[in-house]
């Protein structure tokens, strides 16, 4: 199947490991010019080095904290100098600490806030008058199942990426005619770093998964075909979707 997202340029955040770099590798391998950004200059040279192992993909890498403002206007103000209009944000910021409500101070809650809901938020404003002007671009956030089933312990997470899907939903109503869509995606317990921190209590993948109906943990690289055909020309109809993908786990109707 033709996606039709050959040389589109696609800026995925956060994507040095874990979600964020099989985002990035599966764009890669359909085509895409690609920037990644990580806080690690050797983290992000070694993704680099990966996906061009894997692609012919134009690739450019930075190093950003994409909650800091002035960091990230360079990083977009480089890319667009390369490439023109970014035509494809993946907006994925790591997540917050675990704790409960009594458990947590005020720079967690500061902190949690500006990493999950308001830099992502700026990251969506600041592409989107180029994908308007272009009358094509797809916005995608990675957030969590949190959205749909709060997480006991994730009481930083279930309330950013609560409010950044109240954002994502009402912005791709408001820019649907514009020929841009927002969607976000909702990973369940997936083979990554952060799951194995927040299980570390959990040595065996197997105990992990026992309340997911498929038995195992998803893979990264399953939650990237996923994002890749929301960012393809084939998803054109599609947008404002909150798309769960946890083998099961959520209990819910919606």
């Amino acid at each position: 199947m033709d996606l039709g997202i050959k040389e589109k340029v696609a800026l995925v955040q956060g994507a040095s490991a874990g979600l964020g770099f099989a985002a990035a590798k599966e764009l890669a391998l359909e085509g895409c010019r690609v920037a990644i950004c990580s806080r690690s200059r050797k983290n992000i040279d070694q993704a680099i080095e990966q996906i061009k192992a894997n692609s012919n993909a134009e690739i450019l890498g930075f190093v950003c904290d994409v909650a800091d403002e002035a960091n990230r206007q360079q990083m977009l103000g480089e890319i667009t100098g390369t490439w023109g209009s970014i035509d494809i944000l993946v907006a994925n910021s790591g997540g917050p600490s675990v704790g409960l409500y009594n458990t947590l101070d005020k720079s967690q809650w500061d902190q949690a806030l500006q990493n999950n809901l308001i830099a992502m938020k700026d990251s969506a404003l600041e592409v989107l008058p180029g994908m308007a002007h272009n009358g094509w671009g797809r916005i995608i956030f990675i957030t969590s199942v949190s959205v749909k089933q709060p997480i006991e312990s994730l009481i930083l997470s279930n309330t950013a990426r609560a409010g950044l899907t109240g954002f994502a939903k009402t912005l791709s109503a408001q820019i649907a005619s514009k020929g841009v869509t927002v969607n976000m995606v909702l990973p369940g317990i997936h083979d990554t770093e952060r799951v194995k921190e927040l299980h570390s209590d959990l040595a065996d993948p197997a105990v992990i998964a026992k309340d997911i109906p498929m038995g195992r943990l998803g893979q990264p690289e399953e939650l990237a075909a996923l994002i890749t055909f929301l960012a393809s020309t084939r998803a054109s109809y599609i947008t404002g979707q909150s798309i769960v993908a946890d083998g099961g786990l959520v209990k819910g109707l919606f």
